[in-house]
């Protein structure tokens, strides 16, 4: 969907569809794990979720693997590296948490065409202090060296997890009358930069003068005087550790573990990342979380609809937790006193889908 002359992801060249279609071709070809059901490493089989879960005696443990993307050819054509390292813990350290995983461990992958020591201690600083705020250990990795193949930096890893056996939260006990409660992002995080560099190349504005927006929010990581564009669009993916892991193992929390029904992390597919959690009821969000000003200034700039935005985007909401109706309130309130501007955003409903009431955006599949 997109305006007349607009852009939109598939246009900038990231086919959302066609991307689900070529990871369902693959995932089809996979034959069935050698590990069986009651030895260490069988698959555990879900029917939703954000991670792999493998058992592991009384306990099961969660991998994610993921990328920075293309928000890594800004940090390159700037040559500033220390937040990267952040957007790759984070990008997968948060999809553990919406399993219900506790993350203990990183390794990351970096592919270069030749080696700049520089750049590496920039990227590893950046590394040390992302697992230091995710609480991770950063147990190895790999620098691979590869002219002819990468032309720019490339950044990913993988992160391990525990959680007790039994324990995973999914979104199937999802049920309506559930709260919706959203969590601040930081940013743009790391996704939808293809989009992102389609409007930089249409506007042909520099990424080293300020930003041609007024760029404070009151949820942003960073000092909001920036200094230029580039920093806004580099900001760091918020790392949410602190408060999901206190919240789901911690002793004084104000519900039990089984009153979280669903945690949704909000980066490629936007809101629609609501329904891998559970698509047989409905999501109805009626009180969204403020974007933050970079959202609108892509909007404008690049011609893109509404609905595009929440699909490619988190428009300020990186979070989404489903929490029953009688805990709602303190989970509120409590997870708002960690990260200030969380809110109850809506409720789970009769039917299916994700809507967006106050601009009447409908998602139907991820």
């Amino acid at each position: 969907m997109s305006s007349e002359n607009g852009l939109d992801y598939s246009s900038s060249g990231v086919d959302i569809d066609a991307e689900t279609n070529a990871v369902a071709a693959l995932i089809s070809t996979l034959g069935a794990s050698t590990r069986k059901k009651g030895m260490k490493g069988a698959p555990v089989i879900l029917d939703r979720g954000f991670g792999g879960l493998l058992e592991f005696d009384d306990k099961w443990l969660a991998m994610a693997t993921d990328g920075v993307g293309s928000k890594l050819q800004i940090a390159n054509t700037m040559g500033r590296y220390q937040g990267v390292g952040i957007d790759c813990v984070a990008m997968n350290v948060n999809d553990l948490l919406c399993v219900g995983a506790e993350p203990i461990g990183f390794v990351d992958y970096i592919a270069v065409p030749y080696p700049n020591e520089t750049v590496h201690q920039s990227i590893g600083e950046s590394l040390s202090e992302a697992c230091a705020r995710a609480n991770v250990t950063l147990a190895g990795g790999e620098t691979a060296t590869l002219p002819g193949i990468v032309n720019e930096l490339d950044l990913s890893g993988t992160a391990l997890g525990w959680l007790p056996a039994g324990e995973a939260v999914t979104g199937v006990s999802a049920s309506p009358g559930d709260v919706l409660v959203g969590i601040p992002s930081s940013g743009i995080h790391s996704n939808g930069y293809s989009l992102v560099r389609g409007v930089l190349s249409k506007t042909n504005v520099n990424l080293l003068e300020p930003a041609p927006f007024d760029s404070t929010h009151p949820y942003r990581e960073i000092e909001n005087d920036a200094g230029d564009l580039g920093s806004v669009l580099l900001n760091p993916t918020r790392i949410y550790v602190d408060p999901i892991v206190d919240l789901l193992f911690g002793k004084d929390t104000p519900c039990s573990r089984n009153d979280v029904h669903g945690i949704a992390h909000i980066t490629g597919g936007g809101l629609s990342n609501l329904l891998r959690l559970n698509d047989s009821v409905g999501f109805e969000i009626d009180k969204p979380l403020s974007p933050h000003p970079e959202f609108g200034w892509i909007q404008e700039e690049g011609g893109v609809t509404s609905w595009e935005m929440h699909r490619v985007f988190n428009m300020g909401m990186g979070i989404v937790l489903i929490v029953s109706n009688d805990a709602a309130e303190d989970v509120e309130k409590w997870v708002s006193g960690r990260i200030p501007g969380s809110q109850k955003i809506g409720y789970v409903v009769e039917g299916a889908g994700v809507h967006h009431s106050p601009l009447d955006l409908m998602y139907t599949e991820y």
